[in-house]
C-alpha cells in the first residue's frame, strides 16, 4: 500500500537531495530574483543617471525636431522613427540582458548551479487535467498565490503611499525646464526604487530559507521510502545473502581441496582442525591451508584420512592456531616452536615408514603458551574460512 503524505514525515537523506537535484527540483526564490534584479537596475541607473539623463535630452529633443517636410513625406516619418527606434532599442535590449543575468546569479545563489535537461523532457502525465488541477489547488501553490498576493499589496501600498507623498513634486516637475524635470523625476524614481528595493529585500530574507524548507519538506520521506532507498544503496539482502553463501561455499571447497597437499592437520580433537603445510624451499614458517569448527572440522578430518595425511590429538595446539592464525598465512610467531615439534615428529614418522630412519618415540606434550589457548573463553561456532 502506498505510503499517504502524512506517513511522510521523515527527513530527506543526502541521496534523496541529489537525486532531486540531479531532476532540476531545487529550491528557487523568486523574490531574491526580484530584488537582485531591481537592485541591479537601480545600480545602473544611478550609475548612468548623469549620461542617461543627457542622452534621454537629446533623444527628445532630436525627435521634436521636424519642419514640413517631414511632415508631408510619410517616408521620411518612417526613417526618421527608425533613428529614433534604434537607440532606445540597444538601451532595452542592453538593460534586458543585465537584468537577465543578475537573475541567472540569483538563482544560483539561492539553489546552486544545476546542469540537466530532465525538466525540458516530455512529460505525457502532466497533460491529464485531474492531475493539473491537483497541482493547482495543492498546498504548496495555494501558499505561493498568497505569499505573492501579499507582496504585491505590499508593493502597491508603498508605492502609493511614496507617490501620495510627493504628489506636489511630480507636478511641478512639469513647470520646469526639460532638462530640470529629467533630473527631477530621475531623483524622486530613485528614491521610489530605493523604497520598493527595501521591501524586495525584506521578502527575499524570508523567502530564501522559506523556500529551502519547502523544498525539504515536499522531499520527506517514509520508512518504507527509507527501506527502498537502502535496498538501492546497499542492494537487496537477500541477493546478498546468497552471495555471501556462494563465496563461503566456494571458500570450503578451495579450502577442502588443499587439504590433501598438507603435511599434519591438528585437531581438537572434533570441536577444530587446522591443515599445516610446510616447504623450506620456499616458506619461511608453516602455513595455514585450512582450518573449521565443529562439521567443517570432521570435513576436514575425512578429507586429510582419505588422502593419508597425518592427523593429530593436541586440544591446545589446536585451539591456539584456530584463535590466533588465519588462513593461507603463516602461523603466529609464538607458536613456531609447538608446530616445529609436531612437523617434526611428523617427518620422523614418515622417514621411520620409508625406511630411512628410526621409529620414533611418542611425542611429548606440546608447550603451547597459556595466554595463547582461548579454552576458558567462549568456543567459536562459525569456522572462519
Amino acid at each position: 500500500m502506498a505510503d499517504s503524505a502524512q506517513d511522510k514525515h521523515l527527513p530527506p537523506t543526502e541521496r534523496r537531495l541529489q537525486k532531486a537535484r540531479e531532476d532540476g527540483q531545487v529550491a528557487r526564490s523568486r523574490d531574491l530574483a526580484h530584488f537582485a534584479v531591481v537592485a541591479a537596475g537601480l545600480a545602473l541607473v544611478m550609475f548612468a543617471a548623469p549620461s542617461l539623463t543627457q542622452w534621454l535630452r537629446d533623444l527628445m529633443a532630436t525627435g521634436l525636431r521636424f519642419d514640413v517636410r517631414m511632415v508631408t513625406s510619410p517616408q521620411m516619418m518612417g526613417e526618421r522613427l527608425s533613428q529614433l527606434m534604434y537607440p532606445a532599442l540597444a538601451l532595452c535590449l542592453g538593460l534586458g540582458v543585465v537584468t537577465g543575468l543578475v537573475a541567472m546569479a540569483a538563482a544560483v545563489v539561492s539553489g546552486g548551479w544545476v546542469w540537466t535537461f530532465k525538466p525540458l523532457m516530455p512529460d505525457f502525465s502532466k497533460l491529464n487535467p485531474l492531475t493539473g488541477l491537483g497541482r493547482i489547488v495543492s498546498k504548496a501553490q495555494i501558499g505561493d498565490m498568497l505569499k505573492a498576493c501579499l507582496l504585491a499589496l505590499i508593493l502597491a501600498s508603498v508605492g502609493a503611499a511614496y507617490l501620495w507623498a510627493h504628489l506636489n513634486d511630480f507636478a511641478l516637475t512639469q513647470s520646469m525646464p526639460l532638462p530640470a524635470a529629467f533630473i527631477a523625476a530621475t531623483d524622486r524614481i530613485s528614491t521610489g526604487l530605493w523604497l520598493l528595493m527595501i521591501v524586495l529585500a525584506a521578502s527575499a530574507m524570508v523567502d530564501v530559507p522559506l523556500q529551502r524548507f519547502m523544498h525539504r519538506n515536499r522531499l520527506k520521506m517514509s520508512h518504507q521510502d527509507m527501506k527502498e532507498e537502502f535496498k538501492q544503496q546497499e542492494g537487496n539482502q537477500e541477493v546478498k545473502g546468497k552471495m555471501k553463501q556462494r563465496m563461503r561455499e566456494g571458500s570450503r571447497r578451495r579450502m577442502l581441496a588443499a587439504v590433501p597437499e598438507a603435511d599434519l592437520v591438528v585437531m581438537n580433537p572434533t570441536h577444530y582442525a587446522v591443515a599445516l603445510k610446510y616447504d623450506d624451499a620456499s616458506m619461511g614458517a608453516p602455513r595455514i591451508v585450512a582450518m573449521g569448527a565443529d562439521l567443517l572440522a570432521l570435513k576436514i578430518r575425512d578429507v586429510a584420512k582419505e588422502s593419508k595425511v597425518p592427523v593429530l590429538q593436541s586440544p591446545p595446539l589446536a585451539r591456539a592456531l584456530y584463535a590466533h592464525g588465519e588462513l593461507d598465512r603463516e602461523i603466529p610467531l609464538a607458536l613456531y616452536s609447538a608446530v616445529a615439534q609436531v612437523l617434526a615428529h611428523v617427518f620422523q614418522l614418515r622417514a621411520a615408514l620409508a625406511g630411512r630412519a628410526a621409529w620414533p618415540s611418542d611425542l611429548p606434550p606440546i608447550p603451547v603458551p597459556p595466554e595463547l589457548d582461548p579454552h576458558n573463553t567462549a568456543r567459536p561456532t562459525e569456522d572462519k574460512a
